[in-house]
């Protein structure tokens, strides 16, 4: 399988603008996730998607390669898209790789790549068991459900399933909940279908787009990975990645 690992990074950020390009111990951040991927085994290219023109010299000067892709893209499955259709060659697969954490695990990559190839899911993506009640009850960390054959469910901001008899305090004592981990792998076609698809009653109730991939059909794989990536949302994130390095 020919699988193209798209790192999607945008300047423009209400919390961190320039986020991609915070140093990190004299390494821009987009160039610390650049070198995970290249550890990874299972993407023949890796390229990162950008929306500015200081992202796209950045990466270009350490030696890395980018495309120029629109500004008006509302998620990175859209720039993802743009980011394959600007390549020469033909790809089987596309990884959606977080921009903004550098510490990313390859071997998660090669974990998503794995569930497309043998698992025949036309999506897929990765969850970590959760571990303590102030996550299970945060609206910011999505949870998931899935069949006894790993194909996701649902996806909420709710604690999902709700534990009925039981006090919340004893809900994880009782079923063993996922938190949704954000990288996205995608079959080519897949990925051409559902970025042309029209926002869903679900993904608007809950914001989340992965919502809208299920409301029309498609079957999305959801391997447990017991490693969790730590993202840059903020300058106070930045300061934790940079003792972490």
């Amino acid at each position: 399988m020919n699988i193209l690992g798209v790192i999607p990074a945008r300047f423009a950020s209400s919390r961190f603008p320039g986020k991609p390009l915070a140093d990190i111990k004299g390494k821009p951040m987009i160039q610390r996730v650049y070198a995970q991927c290249q550890q990874a085994h299972s993407l023949n290219k890796i390229v990162v998607a950008t929306d500015d023109l200081r992202i796209f010299e950045a990466v270009l000067a350490f030696g890395g390669e980018a495309v120029m892709t629109s500004a008006d893209h509302q998620s990175g499955t859209d720039r993802c898209r743009e980011a394959l259709q600007k390549q020469n060659s033909v790809f089987d697969a596309v990884v959606n790789i977080q921009g903004d954490e550098p510490a990313i695990h390859p071997e998660q990559i090669d974990q998503l790549a794995e569930l497309l190839q043998k698992q025949k899911f036309d999506i897929a993506t990765l969850a970590h068991p959760v571990s303590d009640e102030t996550e299970l009850f945060n609206p910011n960390v999505v949870k998931v459900v899935c069949s006894e054959q790993g194909k996701a469910l649902y996806f909420s901001r709710s604690p999902i399933p709700y534990v009925r008899g039981a006090a919340e305090a004893d809900w994880l004592k009782h079923f063993h909940y996922l938190r949704h981990v954000g990288m996205y792998a995608y079959l080519t076609p897949v990925l051409e279908q559902i970025a042309g698809l029209a926002l869903s009653p679900l993904e608007k109730a809950e914001s989340l787009e992965q919502l809208r991939w299920l409301e029309n059909g498609y079957n999305i794989g959801v391997g447990i990975t017991h490693q969790l990536n730590t993202g840059v949302d903020t300058p106070e994130d930045l300061e934790k990645i940079r003792n972490f390095f």
